[in-house]
């Protein structure tokens, strides 16, 4: 189908001369093309015009912005570390603390690097300054770590973080 594609572009075979499957593919093809390029920039237009059929013009834009395998797994394994050695700051809220963390956790996910929730949470309750050990030790009594929801432990280091702040001159 790529060579019929490719020969009806180069040669631009009359519509009339075509049999109706290869209008259906020279159309298909057009579409694709046409929608793909009108989603890039000028800038990718430049790199992928070169390319022959609209599948090596999408593979092209794949490997510049996804890249290779090799890659991806360099990708990860940062994430992974900054996953592992990720800390709330002293001076943060736990609005700021949770966003910066589920960018993290997007991130390993698009890279199919997930952890589960249980994961998440026990992870952010490690990474507590020590002004919240108090909390830390009263959710650990109160609540299992292990089916207790993101959205609940945010919530309750939200309150206990308006509580602090209503405590401090």
């Amino acid at each position: 189908m790529a060579t019929l594609i490719l020969q009806m572009m180069l040669v631009k075979i009359d519509r009339k001369q075509m049999n109706e499957q290869q209008k259906k593919d020279f159309i298909k093809n057009h579409k694709s093309r046409t929608t793909l390029l009108n989603a890039i920039s000028h800038a990718e237009y430049e790199k992928i015009t070169n390319r022959e059929t609209t599948h090596d013009m999408f593979e092209s834009l794949k490997m510049t912005h996804e890249g290779n395998t090799q890659v991806k797994e360099t990708k990860a394994l940062a994430l992974i570390q900054k996953y592992e050695a990720f800390k709330m700051e002293e001076d943060e809220t736990i609005e700021t603390m949770f966003s910066r963390f589920q960018i993290l956790t997007a991130g390993l996910n698009v890279l199919k690097k997930g952890y589960s929730t249980s994961d998440h949470v026990k992870k952010i309750i490690r990474s507590l300054p020590k002004k919240w050990r108090p909390m830390v030790t009263t959710l650990k009594l109160a609540k299992d770590l292990n089916t207790i929801s993101l959205e609940k432990l945010i919530s309750s280091l939200k309150s206990h973080d308006i509580e602090l702040e209503k405590d401090e001159p």
